[in-house]
């Protein structure tokens, strides 16, 4: 299911070389609503789900600290999210914390999901919050 997953991923290069103290979404320009609205259209066009209905959405946090986002994973947990990974980055020196919810959203719900992670990794000084991806539901969850 991975390569039919459609992504939308913000670069980490400058968040994990620049050795900064201010968080990666304070840095970055962060996924704007005109953006979602193309990749609704995108997946409207390039795949036959109902973007309409529920979709299995991922989302991902970046950071040196494992403690952070073992954090973020327990608020996130609590709040509906399933924790996919929470694992070192191959070959790097940071960990990457991915999670999903089967959600029905559109461009500006998305959108507002994105500002409530954005400040959840600000509030967790995590380094980034990095965007989602999203696939087909689970035929389980729909």
């Amino acid at each position: 299911m991975k390569k039919h997953r459609y992504f939308i991923i913000i670069l980490l290069a400058f968040a994990l070389t620049a050795g900064s103290t201010t968080s990666w979404a304070q840095q970055a320009k962060r996924i704007q609503l005109e953006q979602l609205e193309t990749m609704f259209s995108n997946i409207r066009t390039k795949t036959k789900w109902d973007v309409d209905g529920p979709l299995l959405w991922g989302y991902f946090f970046f950071d040196q600290n494992l403690n952070k986002l073992k954090q973020a994973a327990s608020e996130l947990q609590g709040s509906g999210y399933r924790v996919v990974g929470l694992e070192q980055v191959e070959g790097k020196h940071f960990f990457r914390l991915h999670v999903e919810k089967v959600e029905a959203h559109t461009p500006k719900s998305l959108y507002a999901r994105n500002n409530e992670l954005y400040l959840l990794a600000e509030r967790l000084s995590i380094v980034s919050y990095d965007g989602m991806d999203v696939g087909p539901a689970p035929a389980a969850s729909k």
